[in-house]
């Protein structure tokens, strides 16, 4: 199964709009396309900057933030590459709980190892919109038949 790992910028996303892409991203794991899952150290983050710069949409947060899983949060000391000290323990938490994916909107940071799984120890890291791309897109099976 897929295994998204949402970083604060995607939690703040969903949350103050909620019908954008990080949000429906949120939605289709509850449906049970994929498992959702981010750390205690994204989403007091995301938390924060929510009250901060959109507090009338606290409540929506807090009520996405129940149909996520919440993974312990890493120190960051065990990170694969240099990123700034406040992202490595957002790619390490990943890293630990097994995702597949780690959804971020920081292309400053993340951007030189997005869609770079073996120097970010197995984890594609990719922006919302890449990834919905790469998910709605059909399969071609063996045989040149699409698979949807």
């Amino acid at each position: 199964m897929i295994r998204l790992f949402l970083d604060s910028n995607v939690l703040f996303t969903a949350a103050h709009n909620p019908s954008g892409k990080a949000a429906l991203i949120i939605d289709l794991g509850g449906q049970g396309n994929w498992r959702v899952m981010s750390c205690s150290y994204a989403i007091e983050e995301a938390r924060r900057n929510i009250s901060i710069k959109f507090p009338d949409y606290l409540e929506r947060f807090e009520t996405l933030i129940s149909a996520i899983l919440r993974v312990p949060s890493r120190s960051g000391r065990n990170c694969p590459v240099p990123l700034s000290e406040k992202d490595r323990p957002i790619l390490e938490a990943a890293i630990q709980c097994e995702a597949t994916h780690l959804l971020t909107g920081d292309i400053k940071d993340f951007g030189p190892f997005m869609n770079h799984p073996t120097l970010t120890g197995g984890v594609l890291i990719q922006m919302v919109s890449e990834f919905l791309d790469s998910f709605m897109k059909p399969k071609i099976r063996k045989g040149g038949r699409r698979k949807m």
